[in-house]
């Protein structure tokens, strides 16, 4: 098996049950509804997208994409650098589901100001222009890229509370307390 196989059968036990519901519903229009219903595993969907030439171990684009969109930026990561990070370079399981909420709610809220809130966290000039010039005109891709490059480089030091306290420093208190008020959801649910 070849090693990005591997890596997509790595990925594939990586998705809970939802998850794997929000990536099908992403991949409707290139696969279709009747095809996705029959499809119970990301392996499944995996070899499909394959089939259908939308990933390839050149073409990951898509698939680090729609893992970006449902919040795995953990599984995107080993994707679009196509490497295994040890899990003691990973945040704890408990970090990383709070990690994907914090994500999912900056991405849906932070807007404009997505620059200086990657700088709050101590991103460069130079990767925020990256950054902007790969997704000029999707704001929401500009900031899923920024909280990437952040966990990037932070591994396994990368904690929800230093997102809340950036946000706050940039006078972002309303997405703040959003996603406390989601942890604490997820926390009475548990």
């Amino acid at each position: 098996m070849s090693s990005f196989n591997s890596i997509l059968l790595k990925i594939s036990g990586e998705l809970i049950g939802e998850q794997l519901e929000k990536i099908k519903f992403l991949c409707i229009k290139d696969i279709g509804k009747n095809r996705l219903e029959k499809m119970t595993t990301g392996f499944q969907l995996f070899t499909v997208l394959m089939e259908r030439n939308k990933l390839g171990p050149d073409n990951t684009e898509f698939l680090v994409s729609v893992l970006t969109q449902i919040g795995r930026l953990d599984l995107a990561e080993i994707i679009d650098g196509q490497k295994e990070l040890p899990s003691n370079q990973l945040p704890s399981d408990e970090e990383q589901a709070k990690l994907e909420i914090a994500t999912q709610v900056i991405t849906e809220n932070l807007g404009k100001k997505w620059r200086a809130y990657g700088r709050k966290l101590g991103l460069t000039e130079t990767k925020l222009d990256t950054i902007s010039g790969k997704h000029p005109n999707d704001l929401e891709e500009q900031v899923l890229c920024l909280l990437r490059e952040w966990r990037k480089i932070h591994k396994a030091e990368a904690k929800t509370d230093t997102l809340i306290k950036a946000l706050r420093s940039c006078d972002q208190n309303y997405t703040a307390d959003l996603i406390e008020t989601e942890l604490e959801k997820c926390k009475a649910n548990a």
